[in-house]
């Protein structure tokens, strides 16, 4: 009758015993530090964001105010020579052409205005109000 040779596999059974008796201390040791407390306020040396809309006519608006393309440039450009150029934040409608808002983004770059945020609906409904266009009679 063939018997099991059992030496091999308590070998093995204690080399791991012996390696996760060294390395079990390393994981649960820590270092215990008395850290300091601070008492923190909001940065208030950031210039606040630039609020933009575009809708879906094209018109666009700079901090609720309805500006048209010149006056967008002029700003864009104060706010880029700014020591700390503000955020941009794009609303922009949905039926907007992409090219106004190509548009937009371009002049602010050039201007210096880099970092540029999307504010969506938080809602996260997306509604079907897209209607098929009427059709062309036939003469």
């Amino acid at each position: 009758m063939a018997e099991i040779n059992v030496i091999p596999l308590v070998d093995i059974m204690l080399v791991l015993l012996v390696i996760f008796i060294v390395t079990a201390p390393l994981l649960t040791n820590s270092v215990k530090i008395d850290l300091p407390k601070a008492a923190s306020t909001p940065d208030e040396s950031r210039e606040p964001a630039i609020q933009f809309a575009i809708d879906a006519a094209g018109q666009l608006y700079w901090d609720g105010d309805k500006i048209n393309h010149a006056q967008m440039l002029q700003r864009m450009r104060a706010a880029g020579a700014k020591e700390k150029p503000p955020e941009l934040h794009l609303r922009v409608d949905r039926h907007t052409q992409y090219e106004t808002l190509a548009d937009v983004m371009s002049e602010a770059s050039k201007a210096g205005v880099a970092k540029v945020g999307f504010v969506t609906d938080p809602s996260g409904t997306v509604t079907t109000d897209i209607q098929a266009p009427a059709p062309v009679p036939q003469p």
